[in-house]
Parts: structure tokens; sequence; C-alpha cells
């Protein structure tokens, strides 16, 4: 199955896509996050062109576990994704996976200036690598 993650931003949104076998996710230029319609239908356009089957939508939650504004902004993508495009959307807890993919960026050597520009598709890679990996460990 052919799965993409978001990673949503008001300003960028991280997009990573698995390849054609689901066993890695590989990131993908941002898409700009201020009008959900334009982005969803970049996301459908995306579906379309690359096969997509499935996304997964990261869900944000404060450090005490509820939601917030950011959980009911994605709920809202996710529904309009789903409804656009027919494809199954999933939900998924994206926790500190945002905090991961910085690390990640200093360790491969990019400053914070330089990292800003990846750190969004970066966290959508880590959300969906775990997502990927969560599918295999549950298959019999």
């Amino acid at each position: 199955m052919r799965a993409a993650a978001i990673d949503l931003g008001t300003v960028r949104v991280g997009l990573a896509v698995a390849d054609e076998l689901g066993v890695m996710a590989h990131p993908r230029p941002f898409l700009p996050g201020g009008n959900i319609g334009q982005l969803v239908e970049a996301l459908a356009t995306l579906a379309e062109s690359e096969g997509i089957e499935l996304f997964v939508v990261g869900l944000p939650r404060n450090l005490d576990g509820r939601e917030g504004p950011p959980a009911r902004r994605a709920r809202r993508v996710a529904n309009a994704l789903a409804q656009r495009t027919g494809r199954k959307v999933e939900l998924v807890d994206e926790w500190l996976s945002t905090r991961q993919a910085r690390e990640r960026l200093r360790e491969q050597g990019l400053d914070d200036r330089a990292a800003r520009q990846r750190v969004d598709s970066a966290a959508a890679a880590i959300l969906l690598q775990t997502w990927l990996d969560g599918r295999k460990a549950a298959a019999p």
C-alpha cells in the first residue's frame, strides 16, 4: 500500500511518501500550509500522480495529552482530504516528531537556519516511518 504522511503547520506542511514496497519513508518538499483548500487540492494531485492509497496525518496534542486548536485543524484537514480524494486517512499521534527531526538534522550537520526548510518534511518522514514499522510489526 502506497502511503503518504503529513505534518501540518500553519506556514509549512511537511510531506513524506513511502516507497512502492511500503518499507521506507522519503521526505518530499514541504507544501504551503496557509490555505486548507489549496493544500487538499495539492494532496489530491499527489494521490493521483503517485498512487497514494492512504494518508497518515499527524495529530498534535498538548503536553498534557489534550487536543488544542492544532489538533482540531488536523482533524478538519483529514476530513477534507478523505472527502476530496476518497482515500483512507488515519490520524496518528505525532508526539515529539518535530523535535526528533530537528535533532536528526543537527546530527547531519545542518544549522537551525538550514534545517528550517527541511524540518517539517523530516518530521513527516519520521511519522510515516513509525507508522510503516508499526504496520510491519502487527502483520502476522
